[in-house]
Parts: structure tokens; C-alpha cells; sequence
């Protein structure tokens, strides 16, 4: 039997903490050659690579923290807030500067990277990390505490045929997740293509308009005239007091990305009144609209669409909390009352339609779907477009319901294969 060995973490890597920003200095959201990774930043992916919600640091700024940037390969930990999130620096964020409630670990020796990133997200590295967590008012994991962070392993070479095995399936996900990025991007340019330039119908005939020239046959009006009903939502109870007795999923706006891309996600299991859940239960072609929790940057009226093989998913009890709404189209409209949405949203149109002045803002929903104009396309348009995001959508949520079961089965073999109880050579 293989003799595996205990380290610690200071002794096969450099620990090294991140920076504070300057008194009074702010991030600026143009793009520039000095990202700032943020704890934010940080979730589910094991590479992280620059994406548009990244902010950076000016120049100036920028020459007083130089010192605390990351390089590609290094593993970062986060160590305020949400403590021990973990990821590796992909090429994208070479030279990044690092926030203080990070660490990075470099220089790495005896140990195989990947086999440490793993390691480390596993129960048997997030037990460790949790020890070393101080603080009651205000949670941190201290540097010297993460130096002395216990690390069991085999030889190398075991070492990376763990991590080859367990970096296959993670690799499969990502390859997932960029196809379904891709899919999204053909839908909206399909959108784009005919209902905003109107590319299929540019040699036929136009009118005029309040929102310009728009096809013969087509014509302006309101949200409203496109949905059936805007339903509320329940966040329900943890427990089943009373007569809460059906337990259903709670769809929350941070769970958008992920039921978009075909996941289920760690969305919450509440229980609600049974007669609720008949008046508030998903359909397909539905779309959720988040209504609380813009910021001066980020407005409320994110959008997310329901398909039916997301309610299948949710095996039907699925609603949504009371931080969104569920918007109902009529007949023929669902692709289109998403798109459309989506584009209003991406534009900024949202901001316009939010109350408050400062701190968390809401989206004047009734305000939105009763005043915005829209064009609203000739039903041949509508139902050839429904037909085509179908296919899309299909192909999007397979990927997803794939990447589901890679993620469970990577689950199931990261804490047998990180303890030992499950050998390299016993996997097929």
C-alpha cells in the first residue's frame, strides 16, 4: 500500500497576501491592463479568467500596489467574508492585482498544483481551512494559520493521476459552458438581427412609427400587450409551521446564471402554502424578472427563461422568491418577451425604471411593462423565431443536465480519492 505523507502548506508554497486599495481610491469599470480581483470574483470555476464584470485600477494607483499582483498557475484563497473560496490564475489574469481578502500560494514544491487546488476544495481541505478561521465579529483566516494548514498526500505521480482524473470532468463542464455561452450569444444576435435591425425584412416594405421605420404588418405597443399575467413571488419557510406543508425550490436572482446554463444550482428548498404553489408555479415559456437589489452600477430586471426541461429538473415544485416575478407571456410571445426583455436590460434601459436613491434599488415592474415601447413583431415572425430558440434552448439545458452529472460524479470521487479511500487504480 502507498504511504502517503503530511505537509504543511507553508512548507511546499509561499503564502502571500493580497492589497487594499488606497484610501479614497475607487475601481473604474473601462477596461484596462490592471484588473482587480475581488472575493467576488471568485465561485465554482477552478481557472478564472477575465470576463466584463471584472473592475480595475488606474494607473497611478496601480503603481503603488504592483507588488500584489498574480500570476498564471497560482492558486488564490479567499480569506474575509467568504472564506475559502479557491482558484487558479488562467492566462487572462496574468499580472492581476489581488485584493487583501486573498491570499496566493506560489512557488509550489513536492506537491502537484492541481492535486493542491483540489485538495484544498475538498472536505478534507475545507475542514482544515475552517480551523484556522479567527475572529467573532468580523470571520478571517489569518496567513500563518493558512501556513500551517495540513496536507496529506501520495507520490507524485499519484498526485497527478488524481488530479488528471478529477480535471477531465471539470475540463468537460468548462467545454459545456463555453458552448452554451456561444448558443446565448447566436440567440441575442438572432434577436438583434430581426426584430432591432430588421435584416430579414430590409428589402420589404416600412412604415413609420414612434420608434422609427418598422416593417409593414408590425407595430408598436406595450409590454403589457404581450403578457397574460405578472405573478408574485413566495420565499416561504424553512420549516413546515402551520399549513406550510409543500416543499418546493425557491429561485433566487443569484441562481439566474446557473438555470440558464441547464444547472440546478444550490437554489433553496422552502415550504409554502399548497394553494400558493398552484397560483405560482412555473410554466414553460415564462420569464423570471429580479426586482430588488440594484446598485448605481447594476440595475434590478435581470431576466432568466423558463423551459419545461427545467421544470422537469425541479420535478415541477419549483417557484420563485419574493425578490422576483414571474411574468407570463400570451401565446407565441415567450422567445420573444425574453430576448426582448434582455435587450433592454444589457442597454440599460432598467435604470429608468427603479426607485431610491442610494443603497439596494427596486424595478418599478407595472411602471416598465405598462410605459416602455416595444415593437411587436406579425405572428409568422414570432412563431419562426419561438421555433428556433427551442432548438437552442434544447441543446443549452443538455449541456447543463451533463454538466450536472459531471459535477455529482466529481463530487462523489474528490473526498474518497483526496482521503485515500478510493484508489487511482481502482477507476476505470
Amino acid at each position: 500500500m502507498e504511504e502517503w505523507k503530511e505537509y504543511k502548506l507553508g512548507d511546499v508554497a509561499g503564502v502571500k497576501g493580497g492589497k487594499r486599495l488606497p484610501k479614497g481610491v475607487n475601481l473604474v469599470k473601462e477596461p484596462n491592463t490592471h484588473p482587480y480581483i475581488r472575493v467576488r470574483d471568485l465561485g465554482t470555476k477552478r481557472f478564472l479568467e477575465l470576463d466584463c464584470t471584472y473592475e480595475y485600477v488606474d494607473d497611478e494607483t496601480q503603481k503603488s500596489i504592483a507588488r500584489y499582483i498574480v500570476n498564471t498557475g497560482d492558486i488564490i484563497i479567499s480569506i474575509v467574508g467568504t472564506i475559502g473560496l479557491t482558484a487558479i490564475i488562467g492566462e487572462s489574469l496574468n499580472y492581476a492585482n489581488l485584493t487583501e481578502n486573498c491570499v496566493k500560494l506560489i512557488n509550489i514544491k513536492g506537491l502537484n498544483r492541481d492535486y493542491l487546488y483540489y485538495y484544498l476544495i475538498s472536505d478534507c481541505g475545507k475542514q482544515e481551512i475552517e480551523r484556522g478561521i479567527v475572529g467573532a465579529v468580523q470571520a478571517k483566516l489569518p496567513i500563518k494559520n493558512i501556513q500551517s494548514i495540513s496536507i496529506k498526500a501520495p507520490s507524485l505521480e499519484t498526485q497527478k493521476r488524481i488530479a488528471s482524473i478529477l480535471s477531465s470532468l471539470d475540463d468537460k463542464i468548462e467545454v459545456n459552458r463555453k458552448i452554451n455561452a456561444n448558443l446565448e450569444q447566436q440567440a441575442q444576435a438572432l434577436f438583434k438581427s430581426w426584430f432591432v435591425d430588421f435584416e430579414p425584412l430590409k428589402n420589404g416594405e416600412f412604415v413609420e412609427s414612434e420608434l422609427g421605420m418598422i416593417p409593414k404588418g408590425w407595430r408598436v405597443g406595450r409590454y403589457d400587450d404581450i403578457i397574460e399575467s405578472t405573478i408574485s413571488g413566495d420565499w416561504g419557510k424553512e420549516k413546515p409551521e402551520g399549513n406550510y406543508t409543500h416543499r418546493v425550490a425557491c429561485i433566487r436572482g443569484c441562481d439566474f446564471q446557473d438555470i440558464k446554463n441547464g444547472l440546478r444550482g444550490k437554489t433553496p428548498e422552502r415550504y409554502i402554502l399548497e394553494k400558493n404553489f398552484l397560483t405560482k408555479h412555473f410554466k414553460d415559456k415564462d420569464v423570471l424578472v429580479e426586482i430588488s437589489g440594484g446598485t448605481a452600477t447594476v440595475s434590478t430586471g435581470r431576466v432568466c427563461p423558463v423551459s419545461q426541461l427545467l421544470i422537469d429538473k425541479f420535478n415541477e415544485d419549483i417557484v420563485c422568491t419574493n425578490f422576483c416575478r414571474l411574468v407570463r407571456p400570451k401565446p407565441s410571445y415567450g422567445a420573444y418577451l425574453y430576448y426582448s426583455w434582455l435587450y433592454k436590460f444589457n442597454n440599460k434601459v432598467m435604470f429608468g425604471y427603479e426607485n431610491g436613491t442610494s443603497g439596494i434599488k427596486n424595478f418599478r415592474i407595472k411602471d416598465f411593462t405598462s410605459l416602455e415601447p416595444i415593437v411587436i413583431p406579425s405572428e409568422p415572425s414570432l412563431q419562426l423565431f419561438q421555433s428556433m430558440i427551442d432548438k437552442l434552448q434544447m441543446k443549452l439545458q443538455m449541456n447543463g443536465s451533463e454538466s450536472q452529472k459531471l459535477a455529482s460524479l466529481r463530487d462523489i470521487l474528490l473526498p474518497k480519492l483526496m482521503s485515500g479511500e478510493l484508489k487511482v487504480n481502482e477507476i476505470a
